[in-house]
């Protein structure tokens, strides 16, 4: 078995910790054992309210281990992902096997490079489309992962899981505690804790004619005459089901899709009021008409440059 370096090691949690969660949550933990790399969930950092069933924690850690494993094969250790390898240890989500010795292929080495620039693009997007190359480069991107991506093409889809994704938000939005745990994970600019949404990356608060729904992070006002894409490029990324595993799959998927996306020099924002509401899932996956279950809707475009939010330092992330 190839040993791991502390060098490597640490690689590979730099780029997990770059993976997105829930409101920034951070729900994951990793731990050098026996030569292997493993991920955990944390369910401290669950989100009670938002996330009762821990499928958002599950993606997140999905998207954790995807970055890891490239960030181990940038060091020259390509491993192998084992998931929930250990039926009696339910918060392991997954293990990271070394699988021999060699360098990173060019697409790991590309896919690697843009973790630090991943973010989540709350603003709206500029109206040019998004190329035919890029768009079959990202289906392809969740299909290797052993998903799918659906591009939603038309007037008619586009509507259709706008108005599902809108009455989900309006169904959250009327839960006290639903917004009071988003406040509590809303911070100001200036106060980097290290998680959370600050209100500079939470982009402009939801009007009344945007077509699709975005969550309140604090109260800015958007300027003038920039009211987001009336025709954005919307994608819903499911997998054949919607076990653990799926959801770890899912997570995995959606971080090759978003890096992909960054890659080509475009912009993302996700949508999962529609998955956080049991009626929106369902309607939403009656809409496609496709076998599966949705995971995650996403907004897909050319954005103005942002910039990636805060991470907890290292230390607090990795047990001993």
């Amino acid at each position: 078995m190839t040993t791991l370096t502390t060098t490597a090691f640490d690689t590979a949690v730099q780029a997990a910790v770059r993976a997105p969660s829930m409101h920034n949550s951070q729900p994951w933990r990793f731990r050098l054992r026996d030569g292997t790399i493993e991920v955990y969930a944390d369910p401290a950092r669950r989100l009670p309210v938002a996330d009762p069933s821990g499928w958002g924690m599950r993606l997140a850690c999905g998207a954790a281990a995807f970055n890891a494993r490239l960030g181990l094969a940038v060091t020259g250790c390509p491993s192998e992902i084992e998931m929930l390898p250990d039926a009696a240890s339910p918060d392991l989500m997954a293990r990271l096997v070394p699988s021999g010795e060699g360098p990173a292929t060019p697409a790991e080495q590309r896919l690697y490079e843009a973790v630090p620039r991943r973010h989540s693009n709350r603003a709206p997007f500029f109206p040019e489309p998004v190329p035919a190359i890029a768009r079959t480069a990202l289906v392809e991107a969740a299909r290797v992962e052993g998903a799918w991506l659906e591009l939603l093409i038309g007037q008619g889809p586009l509507a259709a899981v706008a108005e599902i994704a809108q009455a989900a938000a309006r169904v959250l939005d009327r839960d006290p505690e639903y917004r009071a745990e988003l406040a509590a994970w809303t911070h100001d600019d200036d106060d980097d804790r290290g998680d959370g949404v600050p209100g500079e990356a939470g982009g402009p608060s939801p009007e009344p004619q945007d077509l699709l729904p975005s969550r309140r992070f604090g109260d800015r006002l958007r300027a003038p005459g920039r009211d987001f894409e009336p025709d954005p490029l919307v994608a819903v990324l499911g997998t054949s089901g919607d076990t653990h595993r799926h959801q770890l799959v899912a997570g995995m998927a959606l971080q090759h899709v978003l890096l992909t996306v960054t890659s080509a020099g475009l912009a993302a924002s996700m949508l999962s009021q529609p998955i956080e509401v049991a009626a929106a899932r369902e309607q939403l996956r009656l809409a496609l008409g496709r076998f599966g279950v949705p995971q995650l809707v996403m907004r897909i475009g050319y954005g103005q440059p942002g910039f990636p939010t805060s991470r907890r330092d290292l230390r607090e992330v990795i047990d001993p």
